[in-house]
C-alpha cells in the first residue's frame, strides 16, 4: 500500500548487491570523484618531483604513494556506498569515538613535523590526522543526535550535538588548528540550520564565532600572523600566498604548459595546500574551472537527491557531508587567490596525503549511501498532501 501510495522504487526480492548498487547509486557523482582524483595524480606528476629530490626519493615517489593512499580511499568509497544507512551510522559511530579519543591525545603523543601545530601522528613509514577522519563521523553522529531529538519524548539531541561541537573546535583550536575547527563548526552550523534552528540563533552563533576569532588573533601568534598577511595590501613575494598569487597570474587562460610551471620549485606545499596554484599555473584557468565544476557537481547533485529524502537522519547527515566536501574545497581555492586567509587545508582527492584522501573517501561514501535511491515516499510527497487538505 505504501509504494502505491507514493510511487517508491519497486523492491526486487533477491536481488545480488552488486546489480543493485548500481542501480540505486549516483553515478555521475561517483565518476566525478573519480575524475577528481585523476586530476590529483596528474598534478602530482607536475608538483611532487622536487620535492622527492629535495628528501633524496625518486622523482615520482610522492605520486606512488598517493595512488597506494587513493586505492585505499576508492576501496573504502566503494564498500561505504553499498552500505545501508544503519549500518553506516553505527561505524560512523564507532570511527567517531576512536578519532576523538586519537584527538583527545594529539598533546601527549603528536608531532608536528616542524610545522608549527600538533596535529599528526607518526608512524615512521607515514602519519595519521586524526582530525581529517573525525569530522564524517562527527557529521553522522551530529545529525543521528539532531533526529532523534525530534522524535516525541526524545533526547535533547541538538543540545548534546552543540556541545559535542563545542569540544571538538576547542581541542582544534588549541592544536592550532582554525581551518579545521571553522568547518566542524560550519558543518554543525548547516545541519542544525536544516534541522529547523531559529535564525536569531545561527545570527548568535555567528557573532560568537567572530569573538572567538577576536581572541584567537589577540593571544595566538600563529593565527595572528596568517591573518595580517592576509589584510596586508601587499603580498611578500616570497611567501608561500605569494609564489602561488604569481603562479596563478602567469598561467593564465591556458597556462605555461604541462611541466613548464615553476612555482612547484619555489612552494613547500606545491602538491598539498597549494596544489591549485600548480594547476593554474601549468594547464590555466580552463583546469581550474573544471576542477570547480567537479566539486559544484558533486555538491550540487547530493542536495538535488537528499532534498526528497523523508528520513531526518540520512536528510541532515547527507547535506552535512556534501556541504562540507564542499566549502573545503572552496577554502582551499579560497586561499590560493588570497580570499581567505591561509587555513594548512588540503584540496579532497587532489592534494597529496594520505589521511586526507582516505577520510574523503570514507565521507563520500557515506554521502553516496546515503543518497542511493530506496523504495520510500519522498518528503515532496507529504508536502503535497498537506496543501491539498
Amino acid at each position: 500500500m505504501t509504494e502505491m501510495v507514493y510511487g517508491a522504487v519497486p523492491v526486487r526480492d533477491g536481488e545480488p548487491i552488486l546489480p543493485k548498487w548500481w542501480r540505486t547509486i549516483d553515478k555521475w557523482s561517483m565518476s566525478c570523484v573519480l575524475i577528481l582524483f585523476c586530476v590529483g595524480l596528474l598534478l602530482g606528476l607536475a608538483a611532487s618531483p622536487p620535492l622527492a629530490a629535495k628528501n633524496g626519493f625518486e622523482a615520482f615517489h610522492y605520486v606512488q604513494r598517493q595512488a597506494l593512499f587513493g586505492t585505499f580511499a576508492l576501496i573504502a568509497m566503494l564498500i561505504t556506498s553499498m552500505m545501508s544507512p544503519t549500518l553506516v551510522r553505527r561505524l560512523a559511530v564507532l570511527g567517531f569515538v576512536a578519532a576523538f579519543v586519537a584527538l583527545a591525545l594529539l598533546p601527549f603523543f603528536g608531532t608536528d613535523f616542524g610545522k608549527g601545530a600538533v596535529r599528526w601522528y607518526g608512524l615512521g613509514f607515514a602519519s595519521v590526522q586524526p582530525s581529517e577522519f573525525l569530522k564524517p563521523g562527527f557529521v553522522v553522529v551530529a545529525a543521528w543526535m539532531m533526529a532523534a531529538s525530534a522524535d516525541l519524548n526524545g533526547p535533547p539531541g541538538k543540545t548534546w550535538s552543540f556541545v559535542l561541537c563545542i569540544s571538538i573546535v576547542l581541542m582544534l583550536a588549541l592544536q592550532p588548528d582554525f581551518g579545521q575547527a571553522c568547518l566542524v563548526l560550519f558543518g554543525w552550523g548547516v545541519m542544525y540550520f536544516i534541522a529547523g534552528a531559529p535564525m536569531v540563533l545561527l545570527v548568535g552563533m555567528a557573532a560568537l564565532a567572530v569573538l572567538g576569532g577576536t581572541i584567537a588573533y589577540a593571544n595566538s601568534e600563529h593565527f595572528a600572523r596568517r591573518i595580517d598577511g592576509f589584510l596586508s595590501a601587499d603580498v611578500d613575494p616570497t611567501t608561500q600566498l605569494g609564489y602561488a598569487t604569481n603562479a596563478i597570474q602567469e598561467g593564465g587562460f591556458f597556462g605555461v604548459g604541462v611541466g613548464e610551471g615553476q612555482v612547484k620549485w619555489s612552494l613547500p606545499d606545491a602538491h598539498t595546500d597549494f596544489i591549485i596554484a600548480v594547476a593554474a599555473e601549468e594547464y590555466g584557468l580552463i583546469l581550474v574551472l573544471v576542477i570547480i565544476a567537479l566539486y559544484a557537481s558533486v555538491v550540487v547533485r547530493s542536495l538535488m537527491r537528499l532534498v526528497r529524502e523523508r528520513d531526518p537522519f540520512i536528510r541532515l547527515a547527507g547535506t552535512g557531508l556534501a556541504c562540507m566536501l564542499g566549502v573545503q574545497a572552496m577554502i582551499n581555492m579560497g586561499v590560493a587567490v588570497r580570499l581567505l586567509p591561509a587555513k594548512g587545508m588540503t584540496l579532497p582527492f587532489v592534494s597529496y596525503g594520505g589521511s586526507s584522501v582516505i577520510a574523503s573517501g570514507i565521507a563520500v561514501g557515506m554521502l553516496l549511501a546515503f543518497t542511493r535511491t530506496r523504495p520510500q515516499g519522498e518528503i515532496s510527497d507529504l508536502l503535497s498532501r498537506g496543501r491539498s487538505r
